[in-house]
């Protein structure tokens, strides 16, 4: 079975104004984490060149905050291009929050390939995790995406607190929005977020995954934050249930698996690594 890959650079770290409860780059609370305005521009290309020696396919460009300004996109789109010249085959995703659809345009003419924004959880449960901004706006941002001509990487985290129902809900709205690649993040809880609910079991955790890749059977399902904390020694099992992606090395505030060590574990288990995007 051929997996994909991916990396995240965190290029803008920390001090968002938003309220996410699940979020430690929210300026609502106190945490710990390294806060920068802008990552240098050699240090992204150098992460691009490790994500590439590391077989990923996929390289995250991330900022915090609610979304692009003139000023955001512009550093965005320096960005892409140094990497796209540095690093060509790379896939080029950007997360950078809400944006309009010239603001997508302009990054997809920088050389990104994709554009991920979570709708994060139901419409019905988003207004109880987040109260400055509206679920809606994710979504636009997202139909915002497909009309510039990006694919779309679309999905969410799971173990908020929601309800089953909650959960039905995202992937019927998942469905609407038919994705390119979906990641599902579990969360992770941290002393200083405002969000206090029990770890997710193991088997519903890999029942959440089979139960996407059910609703969406053309999206290419990526297991994300949360993969070594929740599922543990039974991390690998997720491909059997529908994932075949993977985000490898850290994510945008905690630590993740050593590449190396998912590298050897898949390669043993008989996984290649996909080059290109089929």
């Amino acid at each position: 079975m051929q997996i994909m890959l991916c990396a995240i650079s965190n290029i803008a770290s920390g001090n968002c104004s938003e309220d996410c409860k699940y979020c430690t780059q929210s300026a609502y609370v106190k945490t710990d984490i390294h806060k920068y305005r802008r990552k240098e521009i050699s240090q992204i290309v150098l992460e691009a060149k490790i994500a590439k020696k590391n077989e990923a396919l996929g390289f995250c460009l991330v900022t915090a905050g609610l979304g692009l300004d003139d000023e955001k996109l512009e550093y965005v789109c320096e960005a892409a291009r140094a990497v796209k010249k540095e690093v060509p085959d790379l896939l080029l995703i950007a997360c950078n929050g809400i944006a309009n659809v010239e603001q997508l345009k302009e990054l997809k003419k920088a050389g990104i390939f994709s554009y991920n924004h979570n709708l994060e959880t139901s419409k019905e449960f988003f207004p109880q995790i987040c109260t400055t901004h509206t679920w809606e706006s994710r979504f636009q941002t997202n139909l915002n995406a497909k009309e510039a001509g990006l694919m779309l990487c679309c999905g969410g985290i799971y173990g908020m607190g929601e309800s089953f129902e909650d959960r039905i809900s995202f992937r019927k709205s998942l469905q609407e929005l038919q994705p390119f690649s979906s990641p599902i993040n579990f969360f992770i809880a941290n002393d200083n977020l405002n969000l206090k609910v029990p770890k997710l079991d193991v088997d519903e955790a890999l029942k959440i995954i089979s139960d996407t890749k059910e609703a969406l059977p053309q999206t290419v399902i990526m297991v994300a934050g949360g993969r070594e904390v929740v599922l543990g020694k039974r991390q690998y099992e997720i491909f059997k249930a529908g994932a075949s992606a993977i985000v490898i090395g850290d994510y945008l505030t905690t630590k993740g698996e050593e590449p190396s060590r998912d590298i050897v574990e898949l390669k043993k288990m008989g996984f290649t690594f996909a080059s290109e995007c089929h």
